[in-house]
This record gives C-alpha cells, structure tokens and sequence, in this order.
C-alpha cells in the first residue's frame, strides 16, 4: 500500500520557532517520556501527539505493523506560515523542507516527502517548489486559500499552472477553517464541518472561476479528505449551473464534467461514501490515504478499500496503490 497523506513535524526548538515568529510558529515540547508531546505555537498548547510525528524510525515501525510499503509525509498545516511575511516565510519553508527531506532519508524506500512553499508569495512559492523537487521532494502539499485567496485567486491559478507546467504533483489541504472561532467552537466541528466544506470551496472554486479552462489538463491536482462534500454536492452544483446565468458565466461546461481533472484520497470512512466517490471521480482519481498520525485519520489503513465489495481486484489495487505510482511518478 501507499498512503499519500500523512503528516509529519520536526523537532523543532521553542528558540528556532521563535526567532522566525514568536507568537505564531509551531515548535515540539516532547514530554520526559520521549513517547507524547504536544504541538506548541508561542506557548499554548495546539495538539496533543505521538512519537510517530517526529520519529522516523518509529514511524516506519508503525508502517510495518499496518502493511504499509510507501508514506507520503507532509508538513502539518500549522507549518505554512501564509500570513507570515514572503521572505520569512520562504526562508522557513526551504528549512522545514530540508528537515523533512532528511527526515524521509534513513527511510528512502519508505517514506517521501511533500514539500510546502510561501504560497503568499507567488515567485517566492514556484522557487521554493523547485528548489524542493530539486533536494528529493515528489510534489507540493498547499493549503486550500491564503486568507480570503481561494484557489481561483490569479496569484494561486499561476502557482498551479507552474506546477503543471513543471510536472509538480500537488496535495491541497484544508487549513484554517471557516467559522472556528464562532458558531462552531464546540466538538472539533471545524474539523468536522468546515474542513469539508473548505474543501469542496477549493474545487468548486478551481471550476466555476473557468480556472480549470486556464491551468493546463497536465495539472496533478489531489484534495485530501476525500474531497470534503464536493461528490455528495455536485448534483447540487450542476442544477445551480443549469438554472441560473450567475453560476455558469465563468464556466462553460457544466461542473461534473470537470470532476475527473481532479483526484481525491480516499478518507470517507464509510463503504457508502466510498462508493459515490469512485463513481463521481472515478477509480483511477481516488488514492490511498491515512491522515497519520493523527487520531482523526483511520486508524486500520486500507481497511475501508480492502473491505469494499463494489471494487474488484483490479480497482482496489489501483487505489492502495497504483494511482499513486502514477500521480506522484514513484519508481518500483
């Protein structure tokens, strides 16, 4: 199996966090223990985690014992440092790059990375992806807006029209959630709601803007979390197209006929889920994925594929593994 969504985060120092922003960068308190630790920004506490975030070895441990061949690790979102300023930002993501280049190497056959890049920053961004690719990276991992950018953002389209353009794979990931602060402070509903719902604004926004029209077919574009609501809504979305001039004046076909220039994981959860998602995206657009090593993630991977009874052989591999090898251009 391949999962390509993970998460990692390095051992980073209170001191090295705060000398690039000491109220907003992340840093790692492990506990006396070695085992747990929490995420830290400034000094309040953000997420309780695991040694597997920061722990290679450990980590590929924990890959052997699920059956896992290949991971994909990721910066985790609090890592971006979008509303930082462009050349602060830069100079941290080409260091949280490297440490996670290095954090794959004792591993090469078993963990990958994913890089970030200053997303506020256009040139700043297309550099730093090169740079990245360049040093063993295999594809961009991006948040799903910078501020009240979405993804249809002209300074965002040219990012993924470079990335295109260059054959660098890109994972969206929801960040910075819709709401967070208001109406849904209570039992994780941001993660639960609006994690869903900014995902499906990413690729709605990519098709009614006619962005999808501008950024070449040659795009390898993946949205984590199985796409949000997007295969649940898109009936909703093509009625919207059909029925009012103010839906489809930037978009000139309807917009289920662009689902398949874009790919999902496959974190639904539920057979049922799964099953709508393959027939909107299609099997060869739906790919592995975990969330590890976070508790919302599942927890058995590939469970939900392998138990699937409306895939066949053929269609179950290709999700566990298969499409990755083709999205990311991975060997072996």
């Amino acid at each position: 199996m391949i999962d390509i969504h993970a998460h990692f985060l390095p051992q980073i120092s209170q001191q090295e966090a705060a000398a690039v922003e000491r109220e907003r960068a992340p840093w790692l308190r492990i506990d006396a223990s070695g085992e747990t630790g929490q995420i830290m920004v400034g000094e309040r506490e953000f997420r309780p985690v695991y040694r597997a975030l920061w722990d290679a070895d450990f980590r590929v441990s924990e890959l052997d014992a699920q059956g896992i061949a290949l991971q994909l690790v990721c910066a985790t979102p609090i890592m971006f440092g979008y509303a930082w300023e462009p050349a602060r930002a830069a100079d941290w993501a080409a260091r949280m790059n490297d440490k996670a280049v290095a954090f794959c190497a004792g591993h090469p056959t078993r963990l990958k990375a994913l890089a970030q890049v200053p997303l506020q920053d256009t040139r700043l961004a297309c550099a730093e992806a090169r740079r990245a690719m360049a040093a063993g990276c295999v594809g961009v991992q991006i948040g799903n807006h910078v501020g009240d950018k979405d993804l249809d953002h002209p300074d965002l389209v040219d990012f993924l029209i470079y990335c295109a353009e260059n054959h660098i794979p890109v994972l969206v990931h929801p960040w910075d959630m819709m709401g967070g602060a208001g109406r849904m402070k209570q039992w994780m509903m941001p993660w639960l709601v609006a994690m869903a719902a900014e995902t499906q604004l990413g690729m709605m926004s990519l098709i009614l803007s006619g962005a999808l029209e501008r950024i070449p077919e040659s795009l390898k574009i993946c949205f984590a979390h199985g796409g949000g609501s997007f295969a649940y809504l898109l009936g909703r979305a093509d009625n919207a197209w059909k029925h009012r001039d103010i839906v489809r004046k930037d978009c000139p076909r309807p917009p289920s006929e662009y689902a398949r220039r874009l790919h999902t994981d496959g974190i639904v959860f539920d057979p049922r889920a799964l099953r709508l998602l393959t027939e909107v995206m299609g099997v060869g657009n739906v790919m592995l994925g975990s969330d590890y090593p976070f508790p919302l993630g599942e927890q058995q991977v590939g469970e939900l594929v392998r138990g699937a009874d409306f895939l066949d052989a053929c269609q179950r591999q290709a999700i566990l593994s298969d499409n990755a090898r083709t999205f990311f251009r991975l060997n072996g």
